[in-house]
Parts: structure tokens; sequence; C-alpha cells
């Protein structure tokens, strides 16, 4: 028999008592991730690979609700394995994990450097899989059937169409982390561990900011929303993916762009 029961609308983006960790959630939209689930009612570490970073982001963020932050080179396995470690050592579950950390490279295909290739699939593709892979059993101690774990991957538009940058390493790996997204979100459905990605387009950050201050204008113009993203636009879409309003959704891939991605051409 249908479930007939219906949560309150307070409820569905309700995230009292759940524990977060939002990657790169220092800045940019790391950090609009991070005050949202605060707001929401979650704990929430995030990680930054400065240390100056996450200390100010701390403080910025303690006004919001519960929030640590803990210094993490994502680039590498056993950093990830650390902060994992670190998150889960005091409850031994994680309701909700961000892999949002990234880097960017842009340099014309002659010159375009071999390192640019590592260091970004390092961040942008491994670091999430490394994350997941040492989550895992704190993941799935969170998780029920009605309330499944969650893991929202930032993924990029740039994944979805093709850009005027030469951002060959970026738009390859994110493209890679939405098809990781997917392919999560199948093994880890049964686990009672929902997977999505988020596709966020144009909002400021320290990733955009040279981007925005050259062509933001020209890219709001021919956005079919008429402007680029607002901090609430992030926020809102993390909440309704970590909380009951998004229980029954997994391996979708989420364009947060005005749509540009999927209406706009020119851009």
């Amino acid at each position: 028999m249908a479930d007939t029961s219906f949560t309150t609308h307070a409820g569905l983006f309700d995230l009292t008592g759940k524990h977060a960790l939002v990657t790169g959630g220092t800045r940019g939209i790391g950090m609009m991730i991070a005050r949202g689930l605060l707001q929401a009612g979650a704990r929430v570490v995030v990680s930054s690979r400065n240390t100056d970073a996450c200390a100010e982001a701390e403080r910025a963020l303690s006004e919001f609700g519960d929030v640590r932050a803990i210094p993490a080179d994502l680039s590498e396995i056993d950093e990830c394995r650390r902060l994992a470690d670190l998150v889960v050592a005091d409850s031994g579950r994680l309701d909700i994990l961000v892999n949002n950390a990234g880097a960017m490279w842009r340099e014309p295909l002659e010159t375009f450097p071999a390192g640019a290739w590592d260091e970004v699939v390092d961040i942008n593709l491994k670091s999430p899989f490394w994350l997941v892979q040492a989550l895992l059993p704190a993941l799935r101690e969170a998780g029920t059937a009605d309330d499944p774990a969650r893991v929202v991957n930032i993924g990029s538009i740039a994944a979805i169409h093709v850009a005027d940058s030469p951002n060959y390493s970026y738009a390859a790996s994110k493209a890679a982390l939405h098809q990781l997204t997917r392919v999560l979100a199948r093994e880890l459905g049964p686990q009672h561990v929902t997977v999505n990605a988020v596709a966020p387009g144009p909002f400021p950050s320290h990733m955009m900011a040279s981007t925005l201050e050259a062509v933001g204008d020209k890219i709001a113009a021919k956005a079919p929303l008429r402007r680029l993203g607002r901090d609430d636009d992030m926020a809102g879409t993390a909440v309704f993916l970590a909380s009951r309003a998004g229980a029954y959704l997994t391996g979708a891939v989420i364009p947060v762009d005005g749509g540009i991605a999927t209406t706009a051409s020119g851009t």
C-alpha cells in the first residue's frame, strides 16, 4: 500500500542532527553550501588545504551553526583518509558528504602541460572517489531506507556544454565525475546512500573571478534567466539534496546555471 503520510513543509528541509562534510568549504561555492547546511540545522565540517583559510572560514560560518574546519590536502589519498577519520571520530557516522574541492587549469592546447592533468584530475575526480571509499562505513551507518545518507558531487556545466576557455583537464574531469556519480548511485542505492551531482554555472567564486570580471555581464545577458548565480541558489540546491525533500533522487546531475548549459548557445 502506498505511503500516504506527508512531511511538514518545514520538516522537508530540516537537517537538525545531521552531520555533514563539505570539502573546499572555506570559500566560493563550498562556503555557500556549508552556510546553507548550517542554517538548515546540520553540524558541518569544512576542509581546505590552507590552514589560514580554514581558521577564517570557521570564524565566518560559526554565526550560522556548529562548524569545524580541518586543513587537508585532498589531492593525496592519505590525506583523504586522515580527514575521513577525523570527521567520524566522534559519532562514527556521516549523513552528508559534499565533494566540492576542485581545481582548474586554463592554458592553450599547444602549451597545455602534463602537470595540468595530474593536478586537476587528482583533486576533481580521484579525491571524491577516495572520500566515498573512506567514508562509506560512516555513510552506511547513517543511512536508512526512509532517510538515506547523501553524497553530493560538485561537477560543472563545463561537463555538459563546451565552454570557450581552454580548460581541457577541468572539463574532462568534471564529465568523469558526473559519470562516477551515476556509477556510485547504482551501487550505493541499495546500501541506503544516494549519490547526486550539482553542475554549477557562473557563480561568484575564486575560480571564476577572472572570467566574471572580464565577461560576466555578457554571460549573464545570454543566460535565459539573465543573471549570474547567487549564494542562495547554491545553498538551496544543496539543502534540497541533503534533506527529506531530495530523499528519492539519486544518480542525477542537476545544472544550477540559469539555463545556460541546456538552453543557451554562444556562452
